[in-house]
């Protein structure tokens, strides 16, 4: 079984500037990025990455947000906040196989839940091409890369999270993503960045 590595929404609006940012996010995004480029084709058989793309997401959007469940507006289709981080977006077309848009009239945390353009979703694009193993990096740690990861999981994936590319949004929810990851059976390694 071959092994993929999964970007998990390192877009502006998560990044420092952006309408929900995390800190460290932009350098994060860097440092994907540098790895992108030096594992693809090579350690990763295909690189993947997930975007937030909200249309219309509900109770997602608050102007009383709780930072779990709900934020302020973000990653809404079409803006700019939406895009790829500037460090990120130009090893997109070189590297990445292929792009999972999730959100657009829910929360939708988990890159399992999206899809790509034609409709397909993560798990059979990645089963599609034999893969059985992923690599979960991105932003953040403790809410969309968890979700992913846990989804992963379920989803029949022997999974590891590369926590040195990954930033969480506080240390607190950060610690519990980690002790959840673990009792779940992924595997973990390296520290993320926690700058909240």
């Amino acid at each position: 079984m071959s092994r993929a590595l999964i970007v998990v929404d390192v877009q502006k609006d998560f990044c420092e500037g952006g309408s929900v940012p995390v800190g460290g996010g932009a350098d994060r995004a860097a440092a994907i990025a540098r790895l992108v480029r030096r594992s693809a084709g090579h350690r990763y058989a295909h690189v993947v990455a997930t975007r937030d793309h909200h249309i219309d997401p509900g109770s997602h959007f608050s102007d009383h947000p709780d930072f779990q469940n709900s934020f302020p507006a973000h990653c809404v289709a079409g803006t700019e906040g939406s895009a790829f981080h500037p460090d990120f977006a130009p090893v997109v077309p070189e590297a990445v196989d292929e792009v999972f848009y999730k959100g657009a009239h829910s929360a939708s945390k988990s890159g399992f839940e999206g899809a790509a353009e034609d409709g397909t979703s993560l798990a059979d694009w990645l089963r599609a091409r034999g893969v059985g193993k992923v690599d979960v990096v991105g932003i953040a740690t403790d809410n969309c890369v968890k979700a992913t990861a846990l989804d992963g999981v379920r989803a029949g994936f022997a999974v590891h999270v590369l926590l040195d590319y990954t930033a969480g949004i506080a240390a607190d929810s950060t610690d519990r993503a980690i002790t959840e990851l673990r009792r779940a059976g992924v595997v973990l390694s390296g520290e993320p960045v926690v700058l909240g």
